[in-house]
């Protein structure tokens, strides 16, 4: 007898992820056909036409075939070489035996110095988790944190559809605290009071606040007074921080830096709210999508519930080496004057200086389309348009003409929520600028036809 659709639980049918439906899979059906299709639903940089660091693939490919250094003399440089050799050490057996489930000890401590420099405190390497992408350490933070059906995580609206699907299949209540798209997507202590508020009128019992900053699908960046009043906000209602900062590296516009949760909670000097901080290697100049590296740290836990999460870890054994390997190459850059430093400075450069470029270049020729309005791409890899729906029509179903139409591949606000009465989609600013262009072209074209 075959499973049927009654045998799967309620909450895996009531899961969706927008990035990757039925427009996707309408698209993937289109280029089977022969279609031309633009791919802008996802951010996934290499697929569109990102070359990988020459540094992150030479050290993966001194790990994955020990002695390639002796067999081809003269091909790598001398500090790959000494990178690949302290993993390789490190690691023991290579990169086909697993790691402790926390991951590669020398990975971990790479991780933290990293923290360390970019933020000038402490981090413990023991309280560092290093996992498969970010989004299995998000998983992770919300599979300790969602005990029962009435447990609740506020979560930006809009919002990455990886927090709306796995609240849903973890069976928990998603509390929606909405982004303020006319002042630029910010964030208030009023609309969270708001928030949590309502949620607990009906029972819920709020236990964390998600935020992503920078944003996705909004490309807004928080000020440091922003991330100083969540924490704030936090610890008032008894809540963990779950700090999605994949992005940390592209930020855009002029006057605008990154400041992460854990620098702030240390300056505040607040050891009294849980933090699980959020890092990959898919996202930022790096572009390694594949290989689904990242990790997460976890502070304010007690070594109870540390060793809670370390024995959820372990359920999966560890994450991928080659993948640690890869978060390796991000933390740990070439030495400064070593023999790879220029190479990669110019290679990180010239991406973050591409995406920047295309940045603007998108959100100017969205604002050109009568009926749209985007905010300033200002960090993250996306722009998150707002325009005029014909009476009847629905996001989706415009998005899904668009596809048909034009072979453009776009994913409806509403897979990200979005305001009652309002109408958005999210696209990647990663195709190259002439193919930006021809995709705002398109849309134009479309939009002004479209009954």
């Amino acid at each position: 007898m075959s499973v049927a659709m009654s045998d799967i639980g309620k909450a895996v049918l009531e899961t969706e992820y927008a990035v990757r439906g039925p427009i996707v899979a309408r698209a993937q059906e289109l280029e089977r056909s022969g279609r031309r299709v633009i791919y802008c639903n996802i951010g996934n940089p290499q697929a569109l036409g990102q070359k990988p660091l020459s540094w992150t693939r030479n050290l993966l490919a001194l790990c994955e075939l020990p002695g390639l250094s002796m067999q081809a003399p003269g091909v790598f440089r001398e500090d790959v070489i000494e990178a690949a050799n302290a993993i390789l050490t490190g690691s023991k057996h290579g990169l086909g035996a697993y790691s402790e489930s926390k991951g590669l000890k020398v990975v971990r401590d790479a991780v933290a110095a990293f923290i360390t420099r970019r933020d000038g405190i402490a981090c413990d390497a023991d309280h560092l988790f290093l996992t498969d992408g970010a989004s299995k350490g998000v998983q992770a933070a919300l599979r300790l944190l969602i005990a029962g059906p009435e447990d609740g995580i506020m979560v930006p609206i809009p919002q990455y559809p990886l927090y709306s699907a796995t609240i849903t299949m973890y069976q928990g209540r998603q509390v929606d605290y909405y982004l303020d798209e006319e002042h630029d997507w910010a964030l208030s202590r009023d609309m969270l009071e708001e928030a949590i508020a309502k949620a607990r009128s009906v029972g819920t019992k709020v236990k964390a606040i998600v935020v992503i900053n920078p944003g996705n699908p909004t490309g807004s960046v928080l000020k440091p007074d922003n991330v100083r009043m969540v924490i704030g906000f936090a610890k008032e209602h008894g809540l963990a921080i779950l700090a999605d900062e994949v992005y940390q590296d592209n930020i855009y516009r002029e006057g605008e830096s990154f400041e992460s949760f854990a620098k702030a909670m240390v300056e505040l000097g607040e050891t009294n709210v849980t933090l699980f901080s959020f890092h990959s290697t898919s996202k930022g100049f790096l572009g390694e999508c594949g290989h689904r590296g990242g990790y997460m740290e976890v502070r304010g836990v007690p070594e109870d519930v540390m060793a809670q999460i370390l024995k959820m870890q372990s359920v999966s054994l560890c994450a991928n080496l080659s993948g640690q390997a890869a978060l390796y190459s991000l933390v740990s850059p070439p030495p400064v004057g070593g023999p790879s430093r220029a190479e990669y400075d110019r290679e990180r450069g010239g991406i973050l200086g591409e995406l920047k470029a295309r940045a603007r270049s998108l959100a100017d020729g969205l604002n050109a389309i009568p009926g749209f309005r985007c905010n300033e791409v200002a960090g993250a890899m996306y722009a998150f348009p707002r325009f005029e729906l014909p009476a009847g029509k629905t996001d989706t179903q415009w998005c899904m003409d668009l596809l048909e139409k034009t072979g453009i591949c776009v994913v409806p606000g509403s897979g990200f929520g979005q305001l009652p009465g309002t109408a958005h989609f999210r696209t990647t600013i990663l195709p190259p600028r002439e193919q930006l262009d021809e995709v705002v072209r398109s849309i134009a074209a479309f939009n002004a036809g479209y009954r």
